[in-house]
Protein backbone atom coordinates (compact mmCIF):
# COMPACT_ATOMS: atom_id res chain seq x y z
CA UNK A 1 0.00 0.00 0.00
CA UNK A 2 1.55 3.17 -0.49
CA UNK A 3 1.94 6.06 1.46
CA UNK A 4 -0.90 7.93 0.78
CA UNK A 5 -3.45 5.05 0.53
CA UNK A 6 -2.55 4.77 4.80
CA UNK A 7 -3.49 8.24 5.02
CA UNK A 8 -7.28 6.68 5.43
CA UNK A 9 -10.47 8.50 6.06
CA UNK A 10 -10.47 10.59 8.82
CA UNK A 11 -12.28 12.31 11.44
CA UNK A 12 -14.37 14.60 9.08
CA UNK A 13 -14.57 11.95 6.54
CA UNK A 14 -15.35 9.57 9.14
CA UNK A 15 -18.32 11.11 10.51
CA UNK A 16 -19.55 11.37 7.23
CA UNK A 17 -19.21 7.52 6.22
CA UNK A 18 -20.73 7.29 9.67
CA UNK A 19 -24.02 9.57 8.42
CA UNK A 20 -23.95 7.06 4.85
CA UNK A 21 -23.75 4.23 6.84
CA UNK A 22 -20.75 2.46 5.45
CA UNK A 23 -20.10 0.66 7.82
CA UNK A 24 -17.30 -1.68 6.13
CA UNK A 25 -15.44 1.91 4.89
CA UNK A 26 -15.03 3.11 8.35
CA UNK A 27 -13.45 -0.61 9.26
CA UNK A 28 -11.16 -0.26 5.84
CA UNK A 29 -10.73 3.65 7.17
CA UNK A 30 -9.72 2.38 11.21
CA UNK A 31 -6.93 -0.02 9.81
CA UNK A 32 -5.44 2.63 7.29
CA UNK A 33 -5.32 4.81 10.35
CA UNK A 34 -1.34 4.18 10.54
CA UNK A 35 0.96 6.23 13.62
CA UNK A 36 2.39 9.21 11.43
CA UNK A 37 0.04 9.28 8.70
CA UNK A 38 -0.38 12.76 7.43
CA UNK A 39 -3.81 14.84 6.15
CA UNK A 40 -2.28 16.01 2.52
CA UNK A 41 -4.30 18.57 0.98
CA UNK A 42 -4.89 20.70 -1.75
CA UNK A 43 -5.09 24.17 -1.13
CA UNK A 44 -5.41 25.70 -4.50
CA UNK A 45 -4.08 25.45 -8.17
CA UNK A 46 -3.98 26.88 -11.46
CA UNK A 47 -3.34 26.93 -15.41
CA UNK A 48 -2.67 28.57 -18.32
CA UNK A 49 -5.46 28.56 -21.01
CA UNK A 50 -5.01 25.46 -22.80
CA UNK A 51 -4.20 26.34 -26.29
CA UNK A 52 -3.93 24.49 -30.01
CA UNK A 53 -0.66 24.06 -30.30
CA UNK A 54 1.07 26.59 -33.25
CA UNK A 55 -1.26 29.08 -32.05
CA UNK A 56 -0.44 31.96 -29.24
CA UNK A 57 2.42 30.36 -27.24
CA UNK A 58 4.41 29.38 -30.52
CA UNK A 59 7.10 31.70 -29.85
CA UNK A 60 7.63 30.75 -26.24
CA UNK A 61 9.70 27.73 -25.03
CA UNK A 62 8.09 25.19 -22.21
CA UNK A 63 9.63 26.45 -18.69
CA UNK A 64 8.25 29.94 -20.04
CA UNK A 65 4.44 28.43 -19.66
CA UNK A 66 5.51 26.68 -16.93
CA UNK A 67 6.93 30.22 -14.86
CA UNK A 68 3.62 31.20 -15.97
CA UNK A 69 1.40 28.80 -14.13
CA UNK A 70 4.26 29.39 -11.16
CA UNK A 71 3.82 33.15 -10.62
CA UNK A 72 0.11 32.64 -11.17
CA UNK A 73 -0.30 30.25 -8.43
CA UNK A 74 1.84 32.73 -6.21
CA UNK A 75 -0.16 36.04 -7.11
CA UNK A 76 -3.62 34.05 -6.80
CA UNK A 77 -2.48 32.71 -3.07
CA UNK A 78 -0.65 35.61 -2.32
CA UNK A 79 1.96 32.97 -1.66
CA UNK A 80 4.88 33.24 0.57
CA UNK A 81 7.42 31.68 -1.78
CA UNK A 82 10.19 31.02 1.50
CA UNK A 83 7.78 28.88 3.01
CA UNK A 84 7.85 26.63 -0.49
CA UNK A 85 9.76 23.15 0.30
CA UNK A 86 10.12 21.62 -2.79
CA UNK A 87 8.55 21.29 -6.41
CA UNK A 88 8.24 18.87 -8.66
CA UNK A 89 6.56 18.94 -12.16
CA UNK A 90 5.80 16.65 -15.06
CA UNK A 91 6.31 16.92 -18.66
CA UNK A 92 6.68 14.04 -21.59
CA UNK A 93 8.50 15.34 -24.49
CA UNK A 94 11.28 17.37 -23.09
CA UNK A 95 12.78 20.07 -24.29
CA UNK A 96 16.84 19.43 -24.21
CA UNK A 97 17.84 22.83 -23.21
CA UNK A 98 15.77 22.50 -19.35
CA UNK A 99 15.45 19.24 -19.18
CA UNK A 100 14.72 19.73 -15.75
CA UNK A 101 11.93 22.33 -16.47
CA UNK A 102 10.98 22.34 -12.49
CA UNK A 103 13.98 24.01 -11.52
CA UNK A 104 14.07 25.91 -14.63
CA UNK A 105 10.55 27.38 -14.12
CA UNK A 106 11.37 27.75 -10.27
CA UNK A 107 14.10 29.91 -10.96
CA UNK A 108 12.61 32.33 -13.69
CA UNK A 109 9.78 33.01 -11.72
CA UNK A 110 11.48 33.98 -8.63
CA UNK A 111 11.41 30.89 -6.51
CA UNK A 112 14.63 30.78 -4.14
CA UNK A 113 17.15 28.41 -5.63
CA UNK A 114 17.33 26.88 -1.78
CA UNK A 115 14.34 25.06 -3.42
CA UNK A 116 15.07 21.45 -4.58
CA UNK A 117 12.58 20.93 -7.95
CA UNK A 118 12.83 18.13 -10.06
CA UNK A 119 10.76 16.75 -13.18
CA UNK A 120 8.95 13.75 -13.37
CA UNK A 121 7.21 12.03 -16.84
CA UNK A 122 4.76 9.27 -16.88
CA UNK A 123 3.46 10.33 -20.35
CA UNK A 124 -1.02 11.63 -19.78
CA UNK A 125 -0.02 11.15 -15.93
CA UNK A 126 2.78 12.97 -15.48
CA UNK A 127 1.79 15.72 -13.48
CA UNK A 128 -0.58 13.09 -11.53
CA UNK A 129 2.35 11.67 -10.27
CA UNK A 130 4.20 15.18 -9.67
CA UNK A 131 1.48 15.42 -6.88
CA UNK A 132 1.75 11.85 -5.66
CA UNK A 133 5.14 12.38 -5.48
CA UNK A 134 4.92 15.74 -3.00
CA UNK A 135 2.03 14.34 -1.62
CA UNK A 136 4.80 10.80 -0.72
CA UNK A 137 7.32 13.46 0.54
CA UNK A 138 5.12 14.92 3.10
CA UNK A 139 3.50 12.36 4.33
CA UNK A 140 6.98 10.71 4.60
CA UNK A 141 7.55 13.52 6.91
CA UNK A 142 10.58 15.11 4.81
CA UNK A 143 8.87 18.07 3.62
CA UNK A 144 5.49 20.42 4.72
CA UNK A 145 4.77 22.68 1.38
CA UNK A 146 5.43 21.74 -1.82
CA UNK A 147 4.08 22.67 -5.63
CA UNK A 148 3.20 20.10 -8.10
CA UNK A 149 2.12 20.75 -11.49
CA UNK A 150 3.89 20.37 -15.22
CA UNK A 151 3.72 21.54 -18.42
CA UNK A 152 3.86 20.41 -22.21
CA UNK A 153 4.64 22.32 -25.51
CA UNK A 154 3.77 20.92 -28.67
CA UNK A 155 4.39 24.04 -31.36
CA UNK A 156 8.28 23.10 -30.42
CA UNK A 157 8.73 19.74 -30.39
CA UNK A 158 12.74 18.55 -30.78
CA UNK A 159 13.62 17.38 -34.12
CA UNK A 160 16.47 15.45 -34.73
CA UNK A 161 18.82 14.64 -36.80
CA UNK A 162 19.11 10.85 -38.42
CA UNK A 163 21.22 8.63 -36.06
CA UNK A 164 24.33 8.40 -38.79
CA UNK A 165 24.24 12.28 -38.61
CA UNK A 166 24.50 12.32 -35.29
CA UNK A 167 27.38 9.83 -35.28
CA UNK A 168 28.97 11.67 -38.21
CA UNK A 169 28.86 15.18 -36.10
CA UNK A 170 30.20 13.78 -33.11
CA UNK A 171 33.18 12.24 -35.50
CA UNK A 172 33.83 15.69 -36.54
CA UNK A 173 33.56 17.09 -33.68
CA UNK A 174 36.18 14.95 -31.93
CA UNK A 175 38.79 15.27 -35.23
CA UNK A 176 42.02 16.76 -34.31
CA UNK A 177 42.62 19.34 -37.45
CA UNK A 178 40.83 20.44 -40.71
CA UNK A 179 41.91 18.07 -42.82
CA UNK A 180 40.70 15.13 -40.64
CA UNK A 181 37.71 16.62 -40.68
CA UNK A 182 37.73 17.21 -44.50
CA UNK A 183 38.42 13.54 -44.86
CA UNK A 184 35.46 12.58 -43.02
CA UNK A 185 33.05 14.46 -45.52
CA UNK A 186 33.35 11.67 -48.07
CA UNK A 187 31.03 9.51 -45.57
CA UNK A 188 28.06 11.39 -45.82
CA UNK A 189 25.39 10.18 -47.59
CA UNK A 190 21.78 11.17 -48.81
CA UNK A 191 20.21 9.24 -45.82
CA UNK A 192 21.80 10.99 -43.41
CA UNK A 193 20.06 13.88 -43.66
CA UNK A 194 16.48 12.12 -43.27
CA UNK A 195 15.18 13.81 -39.75
CA UNK A 196 13.67 11.64 -37.10
CA UNK A 197 10.25 13.20 -35.80
CA UNK A 198 8.52 12.22 -32.97
CA UNK A 199 5.41 10.64 -33.36
CA UNK A 200 2.65 9.85 -30.88
CA UNK A 201 3.39 5.89 -30.61
CA UNK A 202 4.03 3.38 -28.98
CA UNK A 203 7.41 2.39 -28.42
CA UNK A 204 7.24 -1.30 -27.72
CA UNK A 205 4.48 -1.98 -30.41
CA UNK A 206 5.19 1.21 -32.64
CA UNK A 207 1.47 1.84 -33.01
CA UNK A 208 -0.21 5.04 -32.62
CA UNK A 209 -2.11 5.88 -29.87
CA UNK A 210 -5.01 6.42 -32.41
CA UNK A 211 -4.98 3.10 -34.17
CA UNK A 212 -5.48 1.63 -30.65
CA UNK A 213 -8.36 3.78 -29.58
CA UNK A 214 -9.91 3.15 -32.52
CA UNK A 215 -9.80 -0.88 -31.98
CA UNK A 216 -10.39 -0.82 -28.35
CA UNK A 217 -13.42 1.01 -29.73
CA UNK A 218 -14.64 -1.76 -31.94
CA UNK A 219 -13.65 -3.88 -29.50
CA UNK A 220 -16.35 -2.54 -26.87
CA UNK A 221 -18.83 -1.91 -29.65
CA UNK A 222 -18.59 1.91 -29.40
CA UNK A 223 -20.19 3.04 -32.28
CA UNK A 224 -19.31 6.33 -34.57
CA UNK A 225 -22.38 7.87 -33.37
CA UNK A 226 -21.66 7.55 -29.71
CA UNK A 227 -18.04 8.87 -29.92
CA UNK A 228 -19.29 12.28 -31.88
CA UNK A 229 -22.23 12.34 -29.55
CA UNK A 230 -19.77 12.35 -26.22
CA UNK A 231 -17.54 14.68 -27.81
CA UNK A 232 -19.95 17.31 -28.46
CA UNK A 233 -21.16 17.00 -25.32
CA UNK A 234 -17.85 17.23 -23.77
CA UNK A 235 -17.94 20.82 -25.59
CA UNK A 236 -21.08 21.47 -25.09
CA UNK A 237 -20.02 21.05 -21.00
CA UNK A 238 -16.69 23.10 -21.55
CA UNK A 239 -18.51 26.03 -23.74
CA UNK A 240 -21.27 25.91 -20.11
CA UNK A 241 -18.55 26.12 -17.67
CA UNK A 242 -16.64 28.88 -19.80
CA UNK A 243 -19.66 31.19 -19.88
CA UNK A 244 -20.49 30.59 -16.34
CA UNK A 245 -17.73 31.20 -14.93
CA UNK A 246 -16.05 28.13 -13.41
CA UNK A 247 -13.04 27.48 -15.29
CA UNK A 248 -11.51 30.09 -12.33
CA UNK A 249 -8.35 27.36 -12.29
CA UNK A 250 -7.37 29.62 -15.70
CA UNK A 251 -5.14 32.66 -15.09
CA UNK A 252 -4.45 35.10 -17.57
CA UNK A 253 -1.34 35.10 -20.03
CA UNK A 254 0.66 37.83 -21.65
CA UNK A 255 2.60 36.63 -24.49
CA UNK A 256 5.75 38.87 -25.18
CA UNK A 257 4.85 41.45 -27.69
CA UNK A 258 1.23 40.71 -27.66
CA UNK A 259 -0.92 43.49 -26.68
CA UNK A 260 -3.79 41.46 -24.98
CA UNK A 261 -4.15 38.87 -22.23
CA UNK A 262 -4.87 35.20 -23.28
CA UNK A 263 -7.98 34.37 -20.88
CA UNK A 264 -9.55 31.38 -22.19
CA UNK A 265 -9.26 27.62 -23.98
CA UNK A 266 -9.03 28.38 -27.73
CA UNK A 267 -10.03 24.84 -28.67
CA UNK A 268 -13.69 24.51 -27.19
CA UNK A 269 -15.92 24.26 -30.61
CA UNK A 270 -19.50 23.19 -30.40
CA UNK A 271 -19.86 21.29 -33.90
CA UNK A 272 -23.28 19.98 -35.09
CA UNK A 273 -23.94 16.03 -35.43
CA UNK A 274 -24.00 16.75 -39.21
CA UNK A 275 -20.97 18.68 -39.26
CA UNK A 276 -19.00 15.81 -36.75
CA UNK A 277 -20.56 13.25 -39.31
CA UNK A 278 -18.84 14.89 -42.18
CA UNK A 279 -15.37 13.84 -41.50
CA UNK A 280 -13.22 10.75 -42.23
CA UNK A 281 -11.25 8.76 -39.84
CA UNK A 282 -8.51 9.67 -39.02
CA UNK A 283 -6.29 6.59 -37.91
CA UNK A 284 -7.95 3.19 -39.39
CA UNK A 285 -8.95 4.30 -42.61
CA UNK A 286 -11.73 4.47 -44.25
CA UNK A 287 -14.07 2.42 -41.88
CA UNK A 288 -12.50 3.10 -38.52
CA UNK A 289 -14.70 5.14 -35.86
CA UNK A 290 -12.07 7.58 -34.33
CA UNK A 291 -12.16 11.23 -36.05
CA UNK A 292 -10.21 14.76 -35.78
CA UNK A 293 -13.62 15.52 -33.95
CA UNK A 294 -13.83 12.84 -31.50
CA UNK A 295 -10.05 12.75 -30.46
CA UNK A 296 -7.95 15.16 -28.18
CA UNK A 297 -5.44 17.57 -29.92
CA UNK A 298 -2.49 18.45 -29.61
CA UNK A 299 -2.40 21.50 -26.96
CA UNK A 300 0.22 23.83 -25.67
CA UNK A 301 -0.49 24.62 -21.77
CA UNK A 302 1.04 24.52 -18.02
CA UNK A 303 -0.62 24.27 -14.62
CA UNK A 304 0.51 24.44 -11.19
CA UNK A 305 -0.93 23.44 -7.42
CA UNK A 306 -0.25 23.92 -4.07
CA UNK A 307 -0.23 21.22 -1.29
CA UNK A 308 0.71 21.09 2.03
CA UNK A 309 0.07 18.85 5.28
CA UNK A 310 -3.40 20.37 6.86
CA UNK A 311 -1.42 21.36 9.96
CA UNK A 312 0.69 24.01 7.87
CA UNK A 313 -2.38 25.46 6.06
CA UNK A 314 -3.53 25.80 9.30
CA UNK A 315 -0.75 27.62 10.21
CA UNK A 316 -0.32 29.77 7.28
CA UNK A 317 -4.25 30.30 7.21
CA UNK A 318 -5.15 28.91 4.30
CA UNK A 319 -7.85 27.10 3.72
CA UNK A 320 -7.60 24.28 1.71
CA UNK A 321 -10.26 23.01 -1.30
CA UNK A 322 -9.87 19.01 -0.93
CA UNK A 323 -8.12 16.39 0.74
CA UNK A 324 -5.65 13.90 -0.88
CA UNK A 325 -7.34 10.79 0.05
CA UNK A 326 -5.98 7.79 -1.94
CA UNK A 327 -4.05 7.21 -4.85
CA UNK A 328 -2.93 4.39 -7.28
CA UNK A 329 -1.25 3.22 -10.22
CA UNK A 330 -1.71 0.47 -12.36
CA UNK A 331 -0.11 -0.50 -15.46
CA UNK A 332 -1.38 -3.25 -18.79
CA UNK A 333 -0.52 -5.05 -21.70
CA UNK A 334 0.64 -1.55 -24.18
CA UNK A 335 -1.12 -3.21 -27.41
CA UNK A 336 -4.56 -4.47 -26.34
CA UNK A 337 -5.12 -2.61 -23.21
CA UNK A 338 -2.89 0.74 -23.81
CA UNK A 339 -6.07 2.61 -22.88
CA UNK A 340 -7.63 0.84 -20.62
CA UNK A 341 -5.93 2.07 -17.20
CA UNK A 342 -9.00 4.06 -15.61
CA UNK A 343 -10.76 0.58 -16.07
CA UNK A 344 -8.23 -0.95 -14.03
CA UNK A 345 -7.97 1.86 -11.48
CA UNK A 346 -10.95 2.68 -10.39
CA UNK A 347 -12.12 -0.43 -8.65
CA UNK A 348 -8.43 -0.48 -7.12
CA UNK A 349 -8.63 2.96 -5.57
CA UNK A 350 -12.12 2.61 -4.48
CA UNK A 351 -11.14 -0.44 -2.49
CA UNK A 352 -7.85 1.27 -1.61
CA UNK A 353 -10.22 3.66 0.47
CA UNK A 354 -13.19 1.51 1.01
CA UNK A 355 -15.37 3.43 -1.14
CA UNK A 356 -18.02 2.57 -3.82
CA UNK A 357 -18.65 3.80 -6.93
CA UNK A 358 -22.09 5.19 -5.91
CA UNK A 359 -20.21 7.18 -3.06
CA UNK A 360 -18.29 9.23 -5.08
CA UNK A 361 -20.14 12.78 -6.45
CA UNK A 362 -17.73 14.05 -8.82
CA UNK A 363 -16.12 11.81 -11.48
CA UNK A 364 -13.39 13.28 -13.86
CA UNK A 365 -12.11 10.87 -16.13
CA UNK A 366 -9.25 11.73 -18.51
CA UNK A 367 -10.91 12.02 -22.64
CA UNK A 368 -7.65 10.95 -24.80
CA UNK A 369 -10.29 9.88 -27.53
CA UNK A 370 -14.43 9.39 -26.94
CA UNK A 371 -13.97 5.81 -28.13
CA UNK A 372 -10.94 5.69 -25.35
CA UNK A 373 -13.30 6.56 -22.80
CA UNK A 374 -16.42 4.90 -23.49
CA UNK A 375 -14.60 1.76 -23.66
CA UNK A 376 -13.50 1.92 -20.40
CA UNK A 377 -17.03 3.18 -19.20
CA UNK A 378 -18.65 -0.37 -20.88
CA UNK A 379 -15.71 -2.21 -19.47
CA UNK A 380 -16.63 -1.30 -15.91
CA UNK A 381 -20.02 -2.24 -16.44
CA UNK A 382 -19.21 -5.58 -17.61
CA UNK A 383 -19.13 -8.55 -15.47
CA UNK A 384 -17.40 -10.65 -18.37
CA UNK A 385 -14.58 -7.78 -18.27
CA UNK A 386 -13.95 -7.93 -14.75
CA UNK A 387 -14.20 -11.78 -14.10
CA UNK A 388 -12.27 -12.75 -17.46
CA UNK A 389 -9.67 -9.84 -17.91
CA UNK A 390 -9.11 -8.58 -14.48
CA UNK A 391 -9.78 -11.28 -12.48
CA UNK A 392 -12.26 -9.80 -10.12
CA UNK A 393 -15.66 -11.32 -8.53
CA UNK A 394 -17.58 -8.47 -10.07
CA UNK A 395 -17.81 -5.53 -11.87
CA UNK A 396 -17.45 -1.94 -10.76
CA UNK A 397 -20.56 -1.15 -12.17
CA UNK A 398 -21.97 1.64 -14.36
CA UNK A 399 -20.69 4.91 -14.55
CA UNK A 400 -23.56 7.72 -13.74
CA UNK A 401 -22.95 10.18 -16.79
CA UNK A 402 -24.46 12.91 -15.00
CA UNK A 403 -21.23 12.69 -12.57
CA UNK A 404 -19.05 12.86 -15.54
CA UNK A 405 -16.75 15.57 -16.60
CA UNK A 406 -19.87 18.29 -16.14
CA UNK A 407 -17.28 20.95 -17.47
CA UNK A 408 -15.63 19.58 -20.25
CA UNK A 409 -12.73 17.24 -20.64
CA UNK A 410 -10.01 16.74 -22.73
CA UNK A 411 -11.89 16.38 -26.04
CA UNK A 412 -12.82 20.45 -25.66
CA UNK A 413 -10.33 21.82 -23.17
CA UNK A 414 -7.36 20.60 -24.61
CA UNK A 415 -4.84 17.95 -23.64
CA UNK A 416 -0.91 19.30 -22.30
CA UNK A 417 0.29 15.85 -21.69
CA UNK A 418 2.57 17.51 -18.67
CA UNK A 419 -0.30 19.20 -17.32
CA UNK A 420 -3.54 17.82 -17.66
CA UNK A 421 -3.34 15.55 -13.95
CA UNK A 422 -3.66 18.92 -11.99
CA UNK A 423 -6.41 20.51 -14.23
CA UNK A 424 -8.41 17.03 -13.44
CA UNK A 425 -7.33 17.89 -9.58
CA UNK A 426 -8.73 21.57 -9.67
CA UNK A 427 -12.27 20.57 -12.09
CA UNK A 428 -12.64 17.93 -8.84
CA UNK A 429 -11.80 20.06 -6.33
CA UNK A 430 -14.53 22.92 -7.45
CA UNK A 431 -17.19 20.83 -8.61
CA UNK A 432 -16.87 19.34 -5.39
CA UNK A 433 -17.66 22.60 -3.88
CA UNK A 434 -19.76 23.81 -6.69
CA UNK A 435 -22.04 20.98 -6.78
CA UNK A 436 -21.92 20.31 -3.04
CA UNK A 437 -19.77 17.02 -3.27
CA UNK A 438 -17.97 15.00 -0.84
CA UNK A 439 -15.71 12.79 -2.83
CA UNK A 440 -14.38 12.72 -6.02
CA UNK A 441 -12.92 10.46 -8.44
CA UNK A 442 -10.11 11.40 -11.24
CA UNK A 443 -8.72 8.50 -13.67
CA UNK A 444 -7.05 8.75 -16.80
CA UNK A 445 -5.01 6.45 -18.97
CA UNK A 446 -1.28 7.14 -19.90
CA UNK A 447 0.88 5.62 -22.55
CA UNK A 448 2.53 2.41 -21.88
CA UNK A 449 -0.47 0.89 -20.77
CA UNK A 450 -0.53 2.97 -17.71
CA UNK A 451 -3.03 4.69 -15.89
CA UNK A 452 -3.90 6.57 -12.56
CA UNK A 453 -6.98 6.39 -9.67
CA UNK A 454 -7.16 8.95 -6.95
CA UNK A 455 -9.04 10.07 -4.90
CA UNK A 456 -9.90 13.30 -3.11
CA UNK A 457 -12.69 14.88 -0.67
CA UNK A 458 -13.86 18.13 0.30
CA UNK A 459 -12.26 19.85 2.96
CA UNK A 460 -14.65 21.03 5.58
CA UNK A 461 -13.40 24.95 4.61
CA UNK A 462 -13.15 24.91 1.44
CA UNK A 463 -14.66 27.98 -0.50
CA UNK A 464 -14.88 28.74 -3.82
Amino acid sequence: MNALSKVGLRSHTQTSLLARGLSTSVSREAKANNAGSKNIVLVDGVRTPFLMSSTAYKSLMPHDLQRYALIGLANKLGLDKSIVDYICMGTVIQEVKTSNIAREAALGAGFSDRIPSHTVTMACISSNVAISTCAGLMNAGVYDVCIAGGAEFMSDVPIRHSRKMRQFLLKINKAKSVGARLSLLAEIRPDFFNPELPAIAEFSTNETMGHSADRLAATFGVSRKEQDDFSRKSHQNAADARDKGYLSDIIPVKVPKSKDFITEDNGIRVSSEAQMAKLKAAFIKPHGTVTAANSSYLTDGASACLLMTEEKAKQYGFKPKAYLRAYTYVSQDPKDQLLLGPAYATPKVLAQAGLNLSDIDVLEYHEAFAGQILANIKAMDSDKFAQDTMGLKQKTGAIDMNKLNNWGGSLSIGHPFGATGVRLAMHTANRMIHEDGQFGLIAACAAGGQGVGMIMERHPDATL
